[in-house]
Parts: C-alpha cells; sequence; structure tokens
C-alpha cells in the first residue's frame, strides 16, 4: 500500500532530473540495449551523487548480466538495477531497535550545523513517546546561542521534559546530569544534544570524546546509539561528514534528512556502499510526523518510479 512517506519520496524524485526515474526505455535500440546504455545509466549514477563505489557496484552487476543474456529489455533492466540497489541498501535498511532492559538508552546526536539536528531530535521524542517511552532531552550544545532555546521549543511541543543549563556549560556535565535525572525518575531514554560542527573542527571532535569518555565511566556500554544527521540535499559533503564522524566518534546510524528536498537521491547509495552503517530515518518534510524509519524497498520503487514492492 503507498502511503504518505512513498508518495512524497516518488513525487520529488520524479521531477524529470532525477538520475533513474527517467524512461529506462530510451537507453535501448530497437530490441537490444544501445551502444552507449551503459555509459548513460553510469553517468546519471554518479550526477546523482551516487558516488564512485556504489556506481561500480551497480554497473558491474549490469554488466554481467548483460554479459549473460539476461538483460535484453526494458523490464529485465529495471529488474536487474532494482536488485542491485536493493543489495546495496537493504543490509542498512535496519530500525533502531530501543531494548527495555537498558534505562535509559541514551541517544548521541551528532552533525554539522544546518542538517536538522535539532528538529530531528525534537520528531525522534515525539515518535518515541508515540510508542509510550518516557523521554528526556539534554541541552548538550551550549556553544550556539539559540541551540537550548530551540530544543526547548520542541521539549514544550512534545511535552517532553529537558535538562539544559546556560550557554557556555560543559557540555559533558549537561548530558551526564540529564541521564542522572532519567535514571532517578525511571525514564526510558535520553536524546542528547550537541554543538553543530564542521568535522574539521578538531577541538570541537575531541568535546564529542570527551563527552563518551565521562559517560562511559558510568556505563561501559554509553552512549547507546551514536546518531550522525545529515543533510541529504548536500551530496558529497553529507558523505565526507560521515566517514569523519564515524572515524572520531564511532556511528552506529544515520538520518538523512530533507530528501523532500533533492530530486538525485544518490546519496543514501553514496554513504550505503561507503561505510554499511544502519541509516535509522529519513526525513521528508517539516512535518512532526515526517521522519520516518528507512524502508530499503520503497527508496528504490521510489527511484525506479516502479509500484511499491511487497517483500
Amino acid at each position: 500500500m503507498t502511503d504518505t512517506w512513498f508518495s512524497k519520496v516518488r513525487a520529488k524524485l520524479n521531477q524529470g532530473d532525477s538520475f533513474l526515474t527517467r524512461d529506462l526505455g530510451t537507453l535501448f535500440s530497437g530490441d537490444t540495449l544501445g551502444d552507449d546504455a551503459l555509459e548513460v545509466l553510469e553517468e546519471r549514477l554518479l550526477m546523482a551523487d551516487a558516488g564512485v563505489e556504489a556506481t561500480g557496484a551497480l554497473m558491474g552487476k549490469l554488466e554481467s548480466e548483460i554479459h549473460h543474456g539476461r538483460i535484453r529489455n526494458e523490464t529485465q533492466l529495471r529488474e536487474a538495477l532494482r536488485k542491485a540497489l536493493m543489495d546495496i541498501l537493504q543490509p542498512v535498511s535496519v530500525p533502531l531497535d530501543i531494548p527495555t532492559f537498558i534505562k535509559p538508552f541514551i541517544v548521541f546526536v551528532v552533525g554539522v550545523n544546518g542538517a536538522g539536528k535539532t528538529t530531528t531530535i525534537g520528531k525522534l521524542a515525539h515518535r518515541y513517546k508515540s510508542q509510550g517511552r518516557k523521554v528526556m532531552l539534554a541541552a548538550g550544545d551550549t556553544f550556539r546561542a539559540a541551540a537550548v532555546q530551540q530544543l526547548t521549543t520542541w521539549a514544550e511541543r512534545t511535552g517532553t521534559p529537558i535538562s539544559a543549563q546556560g550557554e557556555g556549560a560543559d557540555s559533558a556535565s549537561v548530558i551526564f546530569d540529564a541521564v542522572q535525572a532519567a535514571r532517578s525518575r525511571q525514564l526510558d531514554v535520553v536524546i542528547a544534544d550537541t554543538a553543530g560542527r564542521l568535522h574539521t573542527q578538531g577541538h570541537l571532535m575531541d568535546e564529542l570524546r570527551k563527552i563518551k569518555r565521562m559517560l562511559q565511566k558510568h556505563d561501559p556500554y554509553a552512549p547507546h546509539e551514536v546518531l550522525l544527521v545529515v543533510d541529504g540535499t548536500t551530496g558529497g559533503n553529507a558523505l565526507v561528514q560521515a566517514v569523519q564522524f564515524h572515524e572520531a566518534v564511532g556511528l552506529t546510524g544515520l538520518v538523512i534528512t530533507k530528501l523532500d528536498g533533492t530530486a538525485k537521491g544518490g546519496i543514501v547509495l553514496a554513504i550505503a556502499k561507503r561505510l554499511a552503517l544502519p541509516i535509522r530515518y529519513v526525513g521528508i518534510g517539516e512535518g512532526i510526523d515526517d521522519l520516518r524509519p528507512f524502508d530499503a524497498a520503497q527508496y528504490v520503487d521510489a527511484l525506479l518510479n516502479t509500484p511499491e514492492a511487497v517483500t
């Protein structure tokens, strides 16, 4: 059944300039693939920010299928392409599982300014509360003046308690205090904001490591989820950010926002192929419910402009 999520993604990716939703039949000359068909498809992938690694993997599988005579028409090409895309995306389509025996479950949210980090935290709080969990926010971004107020606004909007101190406070202390408060109140989840930073800002990356070390003194497994929020419209920069943050703090999941703002969509492939990290959620709008668990089959079918698959 096609839902709003699938409809929004497919509508954006079918604006005429997306890389796979164009008529794949144009790659054929009569009943056979044109001589330059694979070159055209490869160019579409690269221009769509799919990255060299993912593009190479996809083209290798299609070339093998063609060599063995299994692609002779548009339907077979579409089926082969769908399978190749699923081979990359299905392994990273892993929902975030919050076990009930860990209290509080600490979600550590990182990313650069402008990626939608604070908004994502608010939407996560709404999602977890709607699942019956007791949530607390930790205003660990004490670097930017408006950050605490923005997170407080989301706390009020979602009816979620927040632990915050003033601008310039020690971020590690703020987050640790939040965890202690949540533990004493038997809350289920703490979602910790951190200062937005460029992946090239070494001193701020060191601060993230410091926060992790402080939490691990009291729980060696904390934080239980390290989520990187990246802006899906930034193309290759999103991949660079993901690589650098993963090297710095050891990511356990990704949130890709603003997918409703790009007709390319390939960055999801690039990140999946390069890092193989779970894509926990994708953002496809401004609404409070527009943060959804990533579904590989839905996304691939949106890319290919085909009916949603039954999986």
